[in-house]
């Protein structure tokens, strides 16, 4: 199953733009961390993974059977860890079970996490925490909350704003009080908001799309049952209540009367009733577009969810989703989940106006048909039907999308942004991109290498850039384990590969081991990778050094568990990083994912880099150089292993970038490893490498650093079901299986 990715162009030299498969809305500021009895679960025990060395013959396996050996050899400790965590009785054993086997995922060396969204130089209009505020889902992309002023907010304002943020959080007072203060200080609030995208919208159905660049787009035209408020606290949307029942199975809803469907030209379709949800719930599951796997097993488990997904059950109606009545809407589960109302805005519970969708040629169950010459809805903007608070009044491909009001949208009186301008941007000119956010054509910039000394010698650094706060997004360079393309699927001139057959063999071998992989790991310096688009002073501030973030949960009891057989008690408040980083400890493996005296003493898994050691990677070399030569491979500087790395050549930040990578890998392992930068002509060309493709076999890279993660939800699963088998993870894909 496809899941959404995110795309690594948000974090580079883009003026907070939307993701490409997940931007950042633009005023980063607008993030923060979060956090989450006495209970006895068990742990996995110690043990390095599998190094990929055996003598079954794999030649005549399918695809199918090779992409399950290659998984079970790298990640099989991972996700036998990972599996066991579903037993946990308490959600804080579930989630210390997780770290554990997060753990091992990261000991397994397929993937070096790399940065998240945020730690940089930023000026922007948008005053700070008043655009929907969430870690996770897509809520934080509804911008008609943004207060967004006709000048650069000072830092000095900026700062007081947090703080008061920071006094004010879940009185549901601070954006009133934002108005006032901004008012004061004399800024003039405007009610247009412009900022820059890097993908355009593959489709225009939210319920059959997995990529950010499509959702954060259509996330604007329709309004959720329940959506966070810039404070970061749920409140009521298109449902005004909701109850759930003794067994916390069944959750029923009581949806708000009067909210009209319109047509992208305003004209009134129909009411939003019950019954959408459900419809919008069978397109979901019919379509398979990549957020399906979020209503059944691996998401909050809705009845049936899964055997409707796997045609097992072909009626409907015995799906867990039903209209009571046209304003009860009711969802049961398998079994309870603890974190049904974080899903409540996301895609996955969007309403469909089934009338509207059958004019346009939809169908539902065995008849739908995509194919159809009929079927026409979500093709455009003009082909869907709105009740949220914009509709797209003009959208041109590698150009711009512009939203307007929705004059029947149910809480127009109460909405700040009545348009909003999204203006096409590759990222290639940046200093085009500084000039638009200084004259106001966009609303913020990002602040990279080259506009950093720009806004200083213009004497605007100092009065308007802030550091913007990180987030949840975490960008990751994956491991190709089983390589099949050496150019790229769309186009096979495109990014070509310059490995000999004797060159590809002996990269498969060596990636299969996992001392090679943790070598190459451990080889790179982040810091120095990072300061090629951020500046050397700011080089640290984005780094993350584990794929969940080390303060996205903690636990709410003491909770007990088994860490290589023996017994370790963590206090109620233990962040998640923290239990990581006492498995890795225990199994010897020296990565730092939490680190106490981060974050100013208060401890943190971003910030520095835990993962960059020459002397650690030389080690693991030479365990690696061991075993491969018992498999007959040599490796020394004159018969060195080479791995692609393709980068965008349009963008002299990821060129340096990329650049930077090689020099340090090469460096820092005597020349044992060769990087092969693959030149893209342009960011298209980069996307269809790795981005774009749909399965494993199409990833033509050996190193890729484009992708990263969003969460869907809060909590960790979100992120390390990604790495589930058998099509279940979208981003085992990237380690080129399934």
């Amino acid at each position: 199953m496809k899941k959404k990715a995110v795309s690594l162009l948000l974090v580079m030299s883009m003026a907070l733009s939307l993701v490409a498969c997940q931007s950042k809305e633009t005023d980063v500021e607008d993030t923060a961390d979060t956090g989450s009895q006495t209970e006895e679960v068990s742990g996995s025990s110690s043990a390095d993974a599998a190094s990929g060395e055996s003598a079954v013959d794999t030649s005549e396996m399918s695809y199918d059977e090779l992409s399950a050996y290659v998984y079970d050899q790298a990640l099989g400790e991972f996700y036998a860890t990972y599996e066991g965590a579903k037993d946990a009785e308490t959600v804080s054993g579930k989630y210390a079970l997780e770290a554990i086997a997060e753990a091992k995922l990261l000991e397994s060396g397929v993937l070096m996490p790399t940065t998240t969204v945020g730690g940089s130089y930023t000026m922007s209009r948008v005053a700070p925490y008043t655009v929907d505020y969430t870690l996770w889902g897509t809520d934080y992309e509804r911008y008609h909350q943004a207060l967004v002023c006709t000048e650069f907010i000072t830092n000095e304002d900026r700062v007081e704003m947090k703080a008061k943020w920071n006094e004010l959080r879940g009185t549901g007072t601070y954006e009133e009080w934002a108005k006032s203060y901004l008012e004061e200080k004399g800024y003039t609030l405007k009610s247009e908001y412009s900022l820059v995208y890097s993908s355009n919208p593959t489709t225009w159905d939210i319920f059959n799309t997995y990529l950010s660049s499509d959702s954060s787009a259509i996330v604007n035209t329709y309004d959720g049952l329940y959506e966070y408020d810039c404070e970061g606290y749920i409140q009521p949307a298109l449902a005004t209540s909701y109850e759930v029942s003794e067994d916390g199975c069944t959750y029923t809803f009581h949806l708000r009367e009067g909210v009209k469907w319109v047509d992208f030209q305003g004209r009134e379709l129909a009411e939003v009733v019950a019954d959408d949800f459900v419809a919008g719930m069978q397109h979901l599951l019919d379509a398979q577009g990549g957020m399906e796997y979020l209503a059944g097993a691996g998401g909050c488990g809705i009845v049936n969810a899964d055997a409707y997904i796997n045609g097992e059950v072909t009626d409907f109606a015995e799906v867990g989703v039903k209209a009571l009545d046209d304003y009860t809407l009711e969802y049961t589960l398998e079994a309870p989940c603890t974190f049904f109302d974080t899903m409540l805005g996301y895609s996955v519970f969007a309403p469909l106006c089934r009338s509207y969708y059958v004019s346009k040629g939809g169908k539902f169950g065995l008849e739908y048909d995509p194919s159809a010459a009929d079927y026409t809805y979500g093709k455009d903007p003009s082909s869907i039907a709105y009740c949220g608070p914009y509709l797209v009044t003009s959208a041109t491909d590698n150009n711009s999308i512009v939203f307007g009001a929705n004059e029947s949208y149910w809480n127009a009186d109460n909405i700040n942004v009545k348009k909003l301008i999204w203006l096409y941007d590759d990222g290639a000119d940046v200093a085009k991109t500084y000039r638009d956010a200084i004259s106001g054509t966009i609303d913020g910039i990002r602040l990279n290498t080259s506009t950093l000394e720009t806004a200083k010698t213009e004497g605007v650094f100092d009065t308007y850039a802030y550091i913007s706060s990180t987030d949840a997004t975490s960008y990751v360079a994956y491991v190709n384990l089983n390589r099949a393309a050496f150019a790229n699927f769309n186009d096979e001139t495109q990014a070509v590969s310059t490995q000999t057959e004797e060159d590809k063999a002996r990269t498969n071998a060596a990636v299969s081991n996992v001392h090679f992989r943790r070598a190459l790991a451990f080889s790179v310096d982040r810091a120095a990778y990072n300061a090629q688009d951020v500046g050397e002073d700011l080089k640290y501030n984005s780094l993350r050094n584990s794929y969940t973030p080390a303060n996205f949960v903690s636990l709410s009891e003491d909770t007990t568990v088994s860490i290589n057989g023996e017994d370790v008690t963590f206090p109620e408040g233990t962040y998640y990083g923290e239990i990581m980083q006492a498995q890795l400890d225990a199994d010897g493996v020296p990565i730092m994912v939490w680190n106490p005296q981060a974050d100013d003493g208060n401890g943190s898994g971003d910030g520095y880099d835990g993962w960059y050691s020459p002397e650690n990677a030389a080690a693991e070399l030479e365990l690696a150089i061991a075993e491969l030569a018992e498999e007959g491979i040599v490796i020394d500087e004159e018969n060195p292993i080479y791995l692609d790395f393709p980068y965008d050549s349009s963008s002299e930040s990821y060129a340096n970038r990329a650049n930077a990578y090689k020099q340090s890998v090469e460096s820092s392992l005597g020349g044992k490893i060769k990087i092969n930068l693959v030149t893209c002509v342009d960011l298209a060309g980069w996307y269809y490498c790795g981005y774009y493709a749909g399965y494993g076999y199409e990833a033509n890279y050996d190193i890729y650093d484009l992708t990263g993660w969003i969460p869907d939800y809060g909590d960790p699963c979100s992120y390390l079901d990604t790495m589930l088998p058998d099509y279940s993870g979208y981003m085992t894909k990237c380690l080129g299986i399934y």
